[in-house]
């Protein structure tokens, strides 16, 4: 029997990775606003793929609440101006407390019960303190969340030194293992200038060509095998003939030499 179609995928930012959710008998269709339960909380999300039978039939899904209504869309604004006075108030208090550590920026949930601030720091940082003092201003749940470098320019955008928009910015889903091997793989100079992006980590499209480069190696690998052995096996003709050429010389110059010494016993014979 046929599955219904009843799972969306759904992205909360630009760009991402799309999370399934049950539609929960909603009628809804690519391109649409939303409101979903996430494990971040009540959110916002945008309808990028579906609606499709699951992969997994038993796996339980969170459900689609809703449209995202006029007030749903007014509170969203609203709450990006809360989050910018609530990342300004976090940076005064890890001023204020000397705590090494970067923000970057700060989220909150639709109903406001939440807020999470992502920060990147060298190490473990604690900041029970720091979380005291944010629980107190804003009366609400906090959630302090250590990213690295790749996710904070995703967070914040910019330009790669192609000169377009970051791909984790743009259209990325997630991040794949990108290694040295990759860049040398496709003969590119191993300088970090030229191979690193603007996080500092090695750039992304290192991987998007490399399985092709990775073949066309093969491909090469197999064609020049192919000719050496074409090569080593003209030139063992050559020198087997080269050999049966001289062996030839010899014999003639062997049979001469025979030949002159008979005339030679048969002179001394007449005289």
């Amino acid at each position: 029997p046929g599955r219904m179609a009843n799972i969306v995928g759904i992205r909360f930012k630009s760009c991402g990775k799309i999370y399934d959710f049950e539609v929960n008998g909603l009628e809804v269709a690519r391109g649409d606003r939303v409101i979903v339960e996430s494990e971040f909380g009540l959110s916002i999300g945008y309808v990028i793929t579906g609606p499709t039978a699951p992969e997994h039939p038993g796996k339980e899904l969170k459900k689609v609440l809703g449209a995202a209504s006029e007030d749903d869309l007014r509170q969203k604004q609203e709450n990006e101006e809360f989050e910018r006075t609530a990342k300004d108030f976090c940076l005064e208090r890890i001023m204020a407390r000397g705590l090494p550590m970067k923000l970057v920026c700060s989220e909150v949930t639709l109903d406001r019960k939440r807020i999470v601030f992502y920060f990147t720091a060298d190490g473990r940082i604690d900041f029970r303190e720091l979380v005291k003092d944010l629980a107190a201003k804003f009366k609400t749940r906090i959630e302090m969340r250590q990213i690295g470098v790749r996710d904070v320019a995703r967070l914040i955008g910019g330009f790669g030194p192609c000169g377009r928009e970051l791909c984790c910015a743009a259209f990325l889903k997630n991040f794949e293992p990108v290694s040295i091997r990759m860049a040398k793989k496709q003969e590119m100079v191993l300088n970090p200038a030229k191979i690193s992006g603007v996080c500092g980590s090695l750039l992304c499209c290192l991987s998007y060509e490399y399985e092709m480069y990775d073949e066309i190696k093969k491909d090469v690998a197999g064609m020049r095998e192919a000719v050496l052995k074409e090569k080593r096996a003209e030139e063992e003709q050559r020198i087997g003939e080269e050999r049966r050429e001289a062996e030839e010389r010899r014999l003639e110059e062997e049979k001469r030499r025979q030949e002159d010494s008979k005339q030679q016993d048969q002179r001394r014979d007449r005289q």
